[in-house]
């Protein structure tokens, strides 16, 4: 099976086993989204999806939150950790919203890249969550499946396993599928402990089935 047709393949049974995954982060305006995905570094989205509810109802738009000192941003995000600086980055990124774009999250992948504290994989994930266009979001659990199912052989780079992925992938599918891998990766196809292959609807078509 050509590794393009295995990619088909899984993207087919994942939505069948995973048919309303989407993100796991809380969020109903674009910003919000933005704030969320600096602090979901090294950090749960469910402890983010909580600390945010105090973050917001002190400060509940873009506006109150770039005026908002640095210091005080840290203090209420500080249980996510890296307080200074997602504090630092999350006031600076809405500044810039402020000043540049009157409040709104640009629908850009570049100038996403351009807002402090933003990567690829957050730049992705909003253009694919809130914009629907194609994005990869290449996560922990992204990077971990598409490797063990030989979509991609041994890159761990995020950049490079997203380069690759857009050459298997249907643009269509790839926010959704990512999401699924997330699922997946959390209930299956795990990191800590062993993988549980013999309950994987991918089992009999994964290269890693039964090996790790």
């Amino acid at each position: 099976m050509t590794k393009e047709k295995l990619a088909l393949e899984i993207i087919g049974r994942l939505k069948k086993e995973y048919p309303d995954a989407g993100c796991t982060l809380d969020y109903d305006h674009a910003w919000k989204l933005l704030v969320s995905v600096r602090l979901a570094a090294q950090c749960t989205d469910a402890r983010v999806n909580v600390v945010v509810e105090d973050l917001y109802a002190k400060y509940p738009d873009v506006d109150a939150l770039a005026e908002a000192d640095v210091e005080d941003i840290e203090r209420i995000v500080k249980p996510c950790g890296l307080g200074h600086s997602k504090a630092r980055d999350i006031s600076a990124c809405m500044k810039i919203l402020k000043e540049q774009y009157g409040g709104k999250v640009p629908d850009d992948f570049d100038a996403l890249l351009k807002l402090p504290g933003v990567g690829r994989k957050s730049a992705n994930l909003i253009m694919g969550d809130v914009f629907g266009k194609p994005a990869i979001v290449t996560d922990t659990h992204c990077i971990r499946l598409v490797n063990r199912m030989g979509l991609v052989d041994g890159i761990k780079e995020p950049k490079k396993v997203e380069m690759a992925l857009w050459k298997l992938v249907p643009p269509e599918e790839g926010s959704d599928f990512c999401h699924r891998l997330v699922f997946h990766g959390r209930d299956v196809c795990t990191a800590r402990t062993k993988p549980h292959c013999e309950s994987c609807c991918l089992n009999d078509i994964c290269k890693k089935a039964g090996v790790e």
